[in-house]
Formats: structure tokens, C-alpha cells, sequence
């Protein structure tokens, strides 16, 4: 990761500003092409214009004892505007985060920093950065996977981010809905009981009143979610048969709650699929990580460009 690189060795580097926006929190860093995180920053996610300007300016003043940056990469929370000659790239669409809906986040840094943006979504980055870096090393296609505030996915095929009309937006796919569950709507303002209306650190807390690692041992909750979480990588394995399926966030960190999801997943393939367990189901390798490591891809690719 060339984290001990040497003064010499980081000089003939170039050095990138680093952003992964999330809905809770905005991580900010400067960063090396050798993946060296150099310093970096948690700021809140509170308003636009508040938190975007908190940023510019960190990065702006943090740089300096470094040299200058060559770009800045954006890894964002969405949906959001990803394709460069569209009207909408940059910004955050429709968002049910209050006060982001159609919001500028590219703009402000490259206007105030004079530098290229490369910009995408969280999980896209955080899934090149598990391709690069991270458990997903040497496969042809892999996908990343986020439960958290909200839910997401990336695929990464030949080392490039898919996209299409926009980018995937998994966390939004219908899921048959556990018994056990049936008397909860879910929580998503545009679907009600999709995965993440299901599944996502606010569902759980809106269903159960307490987030899944706090709930009883011999609570059914764990297991709920394990499934519908589940049927999302029986999907992903189904229409692109991945090498890698990577899963982060704050609700993927409940103990135990991996081995759950790996084991309904070798349940619903029924033996199907050649190649598959569950083992290919796997932490992120760059733990809290993934997402900054995403933005540092995001700048690289960028350089030179205006």
C-alpha cells in the first residue's frame, strides 16, 4: 500500500485530494499514487454549502506541506450525476436527504482548487479501491456491497466501474419478504419494503428500536436481515457471477452477521451455480477504508483533464 514510502520516494509521487461524501459523515485526505493516505479528516454531513466549503477548505490548507495536488476524487453518496457530458454530472439527484436533492458537489472544489475531478459513487469507488488494494485483488469482475445509513452496490469488470443509462442502484431491488417480517412496510420514501426500505441501519432501528448488534442473542432479526441481504448476492451472482462480493458499512459490522449471510446464500443457490459458496462473500480488505482508496482511483484517472 506503500504506507512507509519515504520522503524521497513520496516526492516523485503524485499527490491527490481524496473525498468520500457519505450521508453521515464526509471522510477527506491527501493521498499519494502508492495508495499512502498522508492526513486525512471526518468532518459531518450537515448542509451543502456548510459542509462542502468545510472540505475545500481542509483540503485546500492540508495539501501544503505536501505539494500540489493533481486532482481531487469524489466518491459520493447518491443517486448522482455520473456521466461527464451529462447536464447532471457532479451532482447529487434525488436524494431523500434533506437540503442535497440536485445539489453541486463536483462544482465547488473544482472551482475553488483549479483542478480535474473524477467523480462517481461511493461504491464504485470503494469497489475499485477492493479491486486495486483489497479482497478483491486479481478478479475479473467484483462487486461491493454497503449497509449502512443507506444501501448500495458496485461492480467493477476489468478493472472499470459499471455503468449504464447511471449507476447501479442495487440497494433499491425488490426482495421476497421474510414471514417473520411481514407486518413491517420499510422505510424507503420511493419503494417502501425494497432491500434497503428492509434491510438499511434505519429500517432495522424503525422496526426494532435498537440497531442489529444490539438486539437479544436469540433475537430472529440478525437472520432476517442475513436473508434479504442474501438474496442480493444470489442476484448479483445469477447475472454476473463475481469472484468477489464484498460487504461494508456499519450494519455489516454486527458479529456474526457475515457467516449468516454467507450461509443463506449457499441455501438459495441450491447448488446451482458452478464455483460459488459462500466464501466468495467477504469483508472489505481495506476495512473503513474503501471508500477514500475510491476517491484516490477516482483522481488518478483524471489527471490532465479539465
Amino acid at each position: 500500500m506503500g504506507e512507509g514510502a519515504g520522503a524521497g520516494e513520496r516526492e516523485r509521487e503524485r499527490l491527490y485530494g481524496c473525498v468520500e461524501a457519505g450521508g453521515t459523515k464526509m471522510v477527506l485526505g491527501i493521498a499519494s499514487g502508492a495508495g499512502a493516505v498522508l492526513d486525512s479528516l471526518t468532518i459531518p454531513t450537515t448542509l451543502p454549502d456548510e459542509t462542502i466549503g468545510a472540505a475545500v477548505a481542509w483540503l485546500d490548507r492540508a495539501a501544503r506541506p505536501y505539494g500540489a495536488l493533481s486532482a481531487i476524487g469524489i466518491a459520493s453518496f447518491g443517486p448522482a450525476g455520473i456521466d461527464r457530458g451529462g447536464a447532471d454530472w457532479g451532482r447529487i439527484t434525488a436524494t431523500p436527504k434533506p437540503g442535497w436533492r440536485d445539489c453541486d458537489m463536483a462544482g465547488p472544489f473544482a472551482r475553488a482548487l483549479n483542478l480535474p475531478i473524477g467523480f462517481d459513487t461511493d461504491v464504485n469507488a470503494a469497489a475499485l479501491a477492493e479491486h486495486r488494494w483489497g479482497a478483491a485483488q486479481g478478479e475479473r469482475v467484483a462487486a461491493y456491497v454497503t449497509l449502512g445509513t443507506g444501501i448500495g452496490g458496485g461492480v467493477v469488470i476489468d478493472g472499470r466501474p459499471l455503468h449504464g443509462r447511471t449507476h447501479p442502484e442495487m440497494g433499491h431491488v425488490r426482495v421476497r419478504r421474510d414471514p417473520a417480517d411481514g407486518d413491517f412496510g420499510g422505510i424507503c420514501p420511493f419503494h417502501g419494503d425494497c432491500l434497503e426500505g428492509l434491510a438499511s441501519g434505519p429500517a432495522i432501528l424503525a422496526r426494532w428500536g435498537v440497531s442489529l448488534s444490539d438486539l437479544p442473542a436469540d433475537h430472529p432479526g440478525p437472520a432476517i436481515i442475513a436473508g434479504y441481504v442474501a438474496q442480493l448476492c444470489i442476484a448479483l451472482e445469477a447475472m454476473m457471477a463475481p469472484g468477489r462480493i464484498v460487504i461494508g458499512g456499519g450494519v455489516a459490522k454486527t458479529p456474526g452477521l457475515l457467516a449468516r449471510i454467507r450461509a443463506a446464500a449457499e441455501g438459495l443457490a441450491g447448488g446451482y451455480f458452478p464455483g460459488f459458496d459462500g466464501a466468495r462473500i467477504v469483508a472489505p480488505g481495506l476495512g473503513e477504508r474503501s471508500g477514500l482508496l475510491g476517491a484516490l482511483v477516482l483522481a488518478e484517472g483524471v489527471v490532465g483533464m479539465r
